[in-house]
This record gives structure tokens, C-alpha cells and sequence, in this order.
């Protein structure tokens, strides 16, 4: 993906508000939004915005965050102190793709925005999805890791798929493949081990080099 993905606070609490609009405008790949404070601002800011995103509170001054969620149609995740099941599953039913009970540490936000960048990234919508795409792009959303049932073998056959005939690092690797950077550079370099890639170093003006992969040829 090239375009930043807008995301939209809606939280009453102008200080908490604030924090999570900051933690989404650090993030690489995000562009924070002004935050709304009302359900009423958060309706007309997507019209105009047009959201990818939303962060919104259950409970709001003027009527229900999940309900919005809900109506709008828009991916999201509810952030809320409301800790009691029926209220985590009413946002769960109500299609928020995640549910963080506040408050919490700053990287529980920043690890999920990385994981959504990943779900994103495998269920583009440009393109047709296999059963495998949408457990993997699940697997990634919720707990961060491969889903369960991808062995090691299959990892690999989806990172070998992502290299293709180009020469790429490990991180481009790893975007397009819908895995960590760790992931792919631990598969890829048992592999170079194995003769199935090849490893060439990119020299910059600075710093240390950089990995390329590119597959080996027969």
C-alpha cells in the first residue's frame, strides 16, 4: 500500500483523545485525523474525511460508540474502560475488528496499528484472496503471529510467492507477504542456508548494508 491510512479518534476525553491521535501520527503508514469529541462530530468528519479507520470509545455524551461502529461501515476498534463481556461482545458483534480495555500501554496500541497494516496489506481490496490469505490475515489481527495451521514449509512457499523475480529486502519481503520482518528474515535466511535464495549486500552512503534476497537460480 502507498496511501496512508486516515484514521479517526473519537473519544469524549480530549487528553486520551489526544495521546491516541499522537500514537497513530507516529506510526509509519498512518495519518492521524483531527479527533471528534461527540458522536455528532465523529458522523460529519467521516462523511467529509472519509476515514480507513476508527478508534472510538463505547460510551460517548451523546448516544452509543459501538452503535456508530456498527452503522458506519468503516473498520474499527472500540477502545474502551468498559470491562463487563456483554459489553466486548456487543463491539465484537457490532464488527469492531478489536476491543482494548483502557487504560493501556502505549504499545499495545502501536503493536495493533502494525498488525492492522499487515491485515490490510494481505486483504487488499484490488485483489482475489484464498481461504489461506483470510486465516493468515486473522491470525496476524489478533495475535500477531502466523495462523496455526501454516507450517514451516508453507510459511516459506508464501514469503518464496512474495520475493518473486525481484531482488528485495527483507522488510518489502515481509509487507507484501502479510508477516513480521522476524519471520521473513528467519525463513529467508535458512533458505539462503539451503541454496533456495541468495543474499547480496547493498552498500549506502551510510550505516551497515543492506540484505537483498533475490531466489537462486538453478
Amino acid at each position: 500500500m502507498t496511501a496512508h491510512v486516515r484514521v479517526l479518534v473519537v473519544d469524549d476525553d480530549f487528553r486520551v483523545a489526544g495521546l491516541h491521535r499522537d500514537i497513530v501520527a507516529e506510526r509509519p503508514g498512518y495519518r492521524a485525523l483531527e479527533p471528534a469529541r461527540t458522536l455528532a462530530e465523529a458522523t460529519a468528519a467521516v462523511r467529509a474525511e472519509r476515514p480507513d479507520l476508527l478508534l472510538v470509545d463505547a460510551f460517548l455524551p451523546d448516544g452509543d460508540g459501538i452503535a456508530f461502529v456498527r452503522d458506519m461501515g468503516v473498520d474499527a476498534f472500540v477502545l474502551s474502560a468498559a470491562t463487563d463481556a456483554r459489553t466486548v461482545r456487543r463491539g465484537l458483534r457490532s464488527g469492531a475488528l478489536s476491543y482494548l480495555v483502557k487504560p493501556f500501554e502505549r504499545r499495545t496500541l502501536t503493536d495493533l496499528l502494525d498488525r492492522y497494516l499487515r491485515f490490510r496489506n494481505i486483504l487488499d481490496e484490488e485483489r482475489a484472496v484464498s481461504q489461506d490469505d483470510v486465516d493468515r490475515a486473522l491470525a496476524i489481527l489478533r495475535a500477531g503471529g502466523e495462523a496455526p495451521s501454516v507450517s514451516r514449509s508453507a510459511t516459506e512457499q508464501v514469503i518464496l510467492e512474495a520475493l518473486g523475480d525481484a531482488e528485495s529486502s527483507a522488510s518489502e519481503i515481509a509487507d507484501r507477504a502479510g508477516v513480521s520482518r522476524a519471520t521473513a528474515q528467519r525463513h529467508l535466511s535458512a533458505m539462503a542456508g539451503r541454496g533456495v535464495v541468495d543474499v547480496r549486500l547493498r552498500y549506502g552512503t551510510t550505516g551497515r548494508p543492506e540484505h537483498r534476497y533475490l531466489r537462486a537460480r538453478s
